[in-house]
């Protein structure tokens, strides 16, 4: 099963909300929320969201004969988080446990806080290494109320330097990445610098040897990687404007 099949659990559209109108008003307008401000006064925290995909009845893609994505994307979600505190970083999850979550649920998490990262979890059977993607919207100025279905289009530039931070820490383990652009929910409701991460078994290289979705040490690279990469995040984060 190829990539585009993992995300179809949650590529699904956010439901659309009709608003009344009378002859006297003009219609209300759709949706909308607010840009993730900073506290007036006090100097931006560097906080981390962590979005394991799937879960609850939502399975995900089998990737084995006993494995599922949502368990996966949750153990790993777990290990990253726990690698991440150990590093100093605040870290929330929008999920902890095997629950079902909705694109809204999840999109209503990330867009409670000013997060400095937004990294979504997936997994696939197919293909090789990590493969990153980024929202495919086109960027737009953040204004004080964004639409919910394109929030992300105010940090795509921002999201697409953390994908080279990472891009380029996976590359220094080793690992191959293939990068992408895609429209995607919950992600493309994202008021934060976000990165989807799908991770795929390893493939025999000139420089690597095959491993498998399963293996312990492989997937412990990948997270020493990504938490490098969020590390560099936090330097690179704090310079931008």
């Amino acid at each position: 099963m190829r990539w585009i099949k993992t995300w179809a659990g949650i590529c699904m559209s956010l439901p659309t909300l009709l608003c009344g109108q009378s002859a006297q008003n003009p219609p209300v307008p759709p949706p909308a929320i607010p840009a993730a401000p900073t506290p007036a006064l006090q100097p931006p925290r560097f906080q981390v969201l962590l979005d394991a995909g799937h879960g609850g009845s939502d399975i995900g893609a089998r990737l084995t004969a006993t494995l599922l994505e949502k368990d996966l994307t949750l153990d790993l979600s777990n290990r990253l988080r726990s690698m991440l505190a150990a590093r100093g970083m605040e870290v929330t999850d929008t999920r902890s446990s095997d629950a079902s979550m909705s694109p809204v649920d999840r999109a209503q998490v990330a867009n409670r806080t000013p997060y400095a990262a937004c990294v979504v979890i997936h997994a696939t059977a197919t293909g090789s290494g990590v493969h990153l993607y980024t929202s495919s919207l086109a960027p737009t100025p953040l204004t004080k109320f964004m639409p919910w279905q394109t929030a992300q289009s105010a940090y795509v530039t921002q999201s697409l330097k953390l994908s080279s931070d990472i891009d380029s820490a996976l590359a220094h383990a080793e690992i191959p990445v293939t990068l992408g652009r895609t429209s995607l929910q919950p992600m493309d409701s994202f008021s934060c610098p976000a990165v989807a991460v799908e991770i795929a078994p390893l493939q025999a290289g000139t420089s690597t040897k095959a491993s498998p979705i399963t293996d312990g040490a492989y997937q412990r690279n990948i997270l020493e990687a990504l938490a490098a990469a969020l590390e560099q995040w936090r330097n690179d984060w704090r310079q931008q404007p």
